[in-house]
């Protein structure tokens, strides 16, 4: 009895419903705009942009990333007189301080300024033949 009536039960008119139970949404006038479309006037890495282009000029350099993060691993960084050095988190290289490594990028900091400096693009090879 159950079994046969459940399903009619779940089936009934919509007009038995109680009260509040059912809402219903106006209906889009056609001249309306969509409602998410200054959403899609954005740029999707807009923020990670911006922060690469505000990069100081005397930020060092992220070569590489060796190890585990979170327990042993350092940075390979290029200082501004050219020499390769890897830090470890707490780390200093003219005067900016290694804060924190990320799988993709370190976080220096140095007075008020911190600095996110991303890995460098790896550079695309044609297949071996």
């Amino acid at each position: 009895m159950t079994a046969v009536g459940m399903p009619l039960w779940l089936l009934r008119p919509a007009a038995t419903m109680h009260a509040g139970q059912a809402r219903s949404l106006p209906p889009l006038a056609a001249g309306d705009p969509a409602p998410l479309t200054h959403v899609f006037d954005r740029p999707l890495f807009a923020a990670a942009v911006a922060e690469e282009a505000a990069l100081p000029a005397d930020a060092p350099q992220l070569t590489g990333i060796v190890g585990r993060l979170g327990s042993d691993a350092v940075a390979l960084v290029r200082a501004a007189g050219g020499q390769s050095r890897s830090l470890a988190i707490g780390d200093s290289v003219d005067g900016w301080k290694l804060e924190s490594l990320s799988i993709d990028a370190a976080l220096f900091s140095r007075g008020g300024q911190r600095a996110r400096v991303p890995l460098p693009a790896a550079e695309s090879e044609p297949p071996a033949q």
